[in-house]
């Protein structure tokens, strides 16, 4: 009797521990940001193309990065900033309950963590609904915001172009938001048409789009990109002075260009070999 009591209970707390055990498993995650990146990086990736910086992700492997959902508001607008993250999901009547109300909002959350070296990052549910518009985004140009992106729309947009900062949307839109959806998590990881943006990553935009820059990788995919555009840069020297096909020299990958090659031979008589890049073959460094 006694011994069927024992198994019984010990039956019940081994269920009991497997179901704590589930629990703590289902709850389990990473962390949202993937390391930090300094003033004096972000500026040098500022610096650089988006072009430059997506052929830098392509040449280590790394999945797509250019968030194709996000074209500037205006032919001016350049952005460069940490990532701060925003996620909309789809309105429901219980959610908008349970959302911290007014200035507690995770929007507002997240507005507050900007300043001129942040880039607000929002994640939409659909492309055509807004994200916000003059009344909200003023907030943004009293911080002095770094940028604005967003596979969303915007509207207000001769107010929004009037602020001054740059904004990055898949287009804009007349129509409101909180009907569509809900502002729900601040700095957390968000995928933005398609392309995961986690907080501190760092955030490029120029008018050929946007491109995240992964915090874990930033210092190499500066080094690769920084090389890049300085053979482009001699490359296009060297048509300009002596006119012909671009093939003898261009494309190139990055980490394989041999030195007896055509463009090995040019960028030796500018100083460049593997001894100071990493672009020749058996000197990349990623």
């Amino acid at each position: 009797m006694l011994s069927s009591t024992f198994r019984r209970a010990a039956t019940a707390a081994a269920s009991r521990s497997a179901t704590a055990s589930v629990a703590r498993r289902t709850m389990a995650m990473g962390p949202a940001s993937g390391g930090e990146i300094s003033d004096e990086l972000l500026a040098k990736l500022g610096s650089l193309s988006t072009q430059a910086l997506v052929d830098g992700l392509w040449v280590m492997g790394w999945p797509s990065a250019q968030i194709d959902g996000a074209r500037p508001l205006h032919p001016s607008h350049k952005c460069v900033g940490r990532a701060v993250t925003l996620n909309f999901i789809p309105a429901r009547p219980d959610i908008a309950q349970d959302k911290p109300p007014g200035g507690e909002s995770p929007e507002y959350e997240a507005f507050e963590k900007c300043g001129p070296n942040e880039v607000l990052v929002m994640s939409s549910v659909g492309p055509w609904e807004s994200i916000g518009g003059d009344i909200k985004f003023l907030r943004l140009k009293q911080l002095g915001i770094g940028g604005l992106v967003s596979d969303g729309s915007v509207r207000d947009t001769d107010e929004i172009i009037k602020y001054g900062f740059p904004c990055f949307s898949y287009s804009t839109t007349a129509r409101q938001g909180p009907a569509a959806m809900q502002p729900w998590e601040c700095n957390g990881v968000v995928s933005v048409s398609g392309v995961t943006v986690r907080p501190g990553d760092a955030i490029v935009g120029d008018q050929d789009g946007v491109v995240v820059v992964p915090a874990k990788v930033a210092e190499t995919v500066y080094g690769i990109a920084h090389g890049r555009e300085e053979i482009e840069d001699i490359v296009k020297e060297e048509l300009i002075k002596n006119p012909g096909p671009p093939g003898k020299y261009y494309p190139f990958m990055s980490g394989k260009i041999k030195v007896d090659s055509p463009l090995g031979k040019l960028l030796a008589t500018k100083g460049i070999t593997p001894e100071n890049s990493n672009q020749f073959e058996g000197s990349a460094d990623w």
